[in-house]
């Protein structure tokens, strides 16, 4: 049982973490789900969950019964993605309310860390496939970096807080979310609405956030099954495109450059690059244990202690 408990705070925690990265303007949730060993269950339970509604909805009203769609329920991990869904929704209001405006403050040091962050977990999609990279993989990736380095120095546009503006921001800014290397709040800032959402957030306005949830989970619902699909049928070639998506948000993340994009002169060099390599090593550090861990789950007779001589 308390094996059981502590995988759901586990997970609640990872959770938190992603939710965490989503109140952060150039943060993206899908990188930091990658970090934490998150991302293949969120994409894979989510699509599970869409198809099962679906089936649901199509299968009841014809007499069908429930068959097909509780065979889609079946397939999600449920003690994974229910958790690590609270631990999100928990944290990205815990990140608009106490840490957004601590990172707004001190931007420079904050996007250092992160850009530190978001560089080591490159190495995460680069070699998720397991496959030798050729030469046309990485121009793709090159490619995807280029356009995404373009779309992250965008300056912000200033879009009403209309009920359908709103929709359908939240509904892109979502598809954001399951990018790594593509930030759901960089989308909003980059469409004025992010202060609006998270001021919305901190002072509870439920039809503000009744609309943005209702975007978010139609672009949810439409976005997560062609990367589930991508993901299950074209692995590599989607970790390519991903890699290079990652690769040129890093343009966000930049810690010497204006509100609006502009790239400013480098100033107090030796702490930002401190909190850039700080951020770098955790990531490391992560990889390299989770990788410890999956060789002694593979081959636990390695890493049996040594009989004392």
């Amino acid at each position: 049982m308390a094996n059981s408990v502590g995988s759901y705070i586990f997970n609640a925690v990872r959770g938190g973490a992603v939710g965490t990265s989503e109140a952060l303007p150039g943060i993206s949730g899908g990188t930091v789900a990658l970090i934490v060993g998150l991302y293949d269950k969120l994409i894979g339970g989510a699509g599970h969950v869409v198809s099962g509604i679906k089936r649901y909805v199509t299968d009841v009203p014809r007499g069908r019964g429930k068959d097909r769609a509780m065979e889609q329920f079946r397939l999600v991990d449920w003690a994974v993605l229910i958790p690590a869904l609270i631990g999100m929704a928990v944290a990205l209001i815990l990140a608009a309310i106490l840490i957004a405006p601590l990172v707004e403050s001190h931007t420079q040091y904050a996007y250092a860390l992160f850009f530190g962050l978001v560089l080591a977990c490159l190495w995460i999609p680069y070699t998720g496939a397991g496959k030798t990279w050729k030469a046309w993989h990485y121009l793709l990736a090159l490619v995807c970096a280029i356009l995404s380095f373009l779309i992250m120095g965008l300056p912000g546009a200033n879009l009403p807080t209309h009920p359908v503006v709103v929709f359908f921001a939240a509904a892109v800014a979502i598809c954001a979310l399951v990018l790594p290397g593509m930030s759901g709040s960089f989308i909003l800032l980059a469409l004025g609405l992010y202060e609006p959402t998270m001021a919305a957030l901190r002072a509870a306005d439920l039809p503000y956030i009744s609309v943005f949830v209702l975007g978010m989970i139609t672009g949810l619902a439409l976005f997560v099954k062609v990367l589930q699909f991508l993901l299950e049928n074209h692995h590599h070639i989607t970790l390519v495109v991903l890699t290079g998506l990652m690769a040129g948000s890093l343009r966000a993340l930049w810690p010497w450059q204006s509100e609006d994009r502009e790239i400013l002169p480098m100033t107090d060099i030796p702490v930002t690059v401190t909190f850039m390599v700080v951020g770098f090593l955790v990531v490391t550090a992560s990889i390299i244990w989770e990788q410890r861990k999956k060789a002694q789950a593979e081959n636990p007779r390695r890493y049996e202690d040594m009989p004392v001589h």
